[in-house]
């Protein structure tokens, strides 16, 4: 059958006229919310990651105190000024009863005060040394980005950092050691609190990452008409 210019004409209009007729039709989309837990998942692994750096970097750091500071047996007490990081030596059960706000804003400022003590110790030791503390300040500055980005995606607060200087250095918390001894001692003391502190908040990021639901794949129903 042959169709005529005229019948095709009609048949165009007719299905122009049935296009613009036609409901609303539902379109599927589907969108991809990505919820925090990618975020916690991603900082817990950085602070496992920085444990086993940190294996190394004291080891090499403590062999450039020299004796007594890197034998096996030496743990001195802590003395009264070394304030340089919070203490870690908290009661678990006190430390487990604060909020997950509480307890993220405590790992953030620690290691706000771990990486500006850090980065005051730069240009120290061998090449070597240097090396592994500047790649360590790097980690572990990506590790104070990310536990504000976790804080930032539950709507936390970010605390306040540590103080900076007009020139926009950060100012290390306490004045300085009064004498070489006592300095080394503060250093000891700076790795040992971080290495609590990092083990501590492995812990802490793995509950939280059980508390909050992995990303979800949401389907939305928008209505689209022609």
């Amino acid at each position: 059958m042959e169709l005529r210019a005229g019948d095709s004409w009609g048949i165009f209009t007719f299905l122009c006229a049935a296009l613009c007729n036609l409901p609303a039709l539902p379109a599927l989309n589907c969108t991809e919310e990505l919820g925090p837990g990618q975020s916690i998942q991603k900082t817990y692994d950085l602070t496992r990651y920085l444990e086993h750096q940190l294996r190394t970097l004291a080891g090499t750091y403590l062999n450039y105190l020299g004796p007594p500071f890197n034998e096996p047996d030496f743990n001195p007490p802590r003395l009264a000024h070394a304030e340089r990081v919070p203490s870690a030596t908290v009661d678990l059960d006190l430390w487990r009863g604060l909020t997950d706000n509480a307890r993220l804003a405590a790992n953030y400022r620690a290691y706000s005060r771990v990486l500006c003590s850090l980065r005051a110790l730069d240009g120290q030791g061998t090449a070597e040394l240097r090396h592994r503390l500047g790649h360590f300040c790097s980690s572990l500055q990506g590790l104070v980005l990310s536990i504000a980005g976790v804080m930032s995606s539950l709507g936390y607060p970010l605390p306040a950092g540590p103080p900076v200087s007009p020139g926009g250095a950060s100012i290390p918390p306490n004045g300085g050691a009064p004498n070489d001894f006592l300095k080394k001692m503060d250093d000891f003391w700076l790795l040992k609190e971080l290495q609590t502190w990092l083990w501590r908040s492995a812990k802490d990021f793995n509950r939280l990452k059980k508390k909050v639901p992995p990303a979800v794949v949401t389907l939305r129903m928008e209505a689209r008409g022609f």
